[in-house]
């Protein structure tokens, strides 16, 4: 998959009447902004979520404890690029 591919699909619609927005625009579910505003955007079924949202997610579900497992502090140190 080349760098420059920014909406990355995931499953159908399941409405077949549903046609996407000229010029390939599709919105994030979560934040509600364009792909042109965002750095990537995974589509699904009826949904789609940018990469940002994906970070604060991630961000939540790993960090909701305060305790982190040596998994999740790798999973981190990656997303910040935090060399080991």
């Amino acid at each position: 998959m080349s760098d420059d591919k920014k909406v990355i699909s995931f499953g159908k619609k399941q409405n077949k009447q549903d046609k996407e927005e000229p010029n390939n625009l599709e919105y994030c579910s979560f934040c509600k902004r364009p792909n042109t505003e965002v750095p990537k955007m995974v589509k699904g079924p009826d949904v789609n979520i940018c990469s940002e949202c994906v970070l604060i997610a991630v961000q939540y579900l790993i960090l909701q404890d305060g305790i982190l497992s040596g998994q999740a502090q790798k999973i981190l140190n990656l997303l910040w690029d935090i060399k080991e």
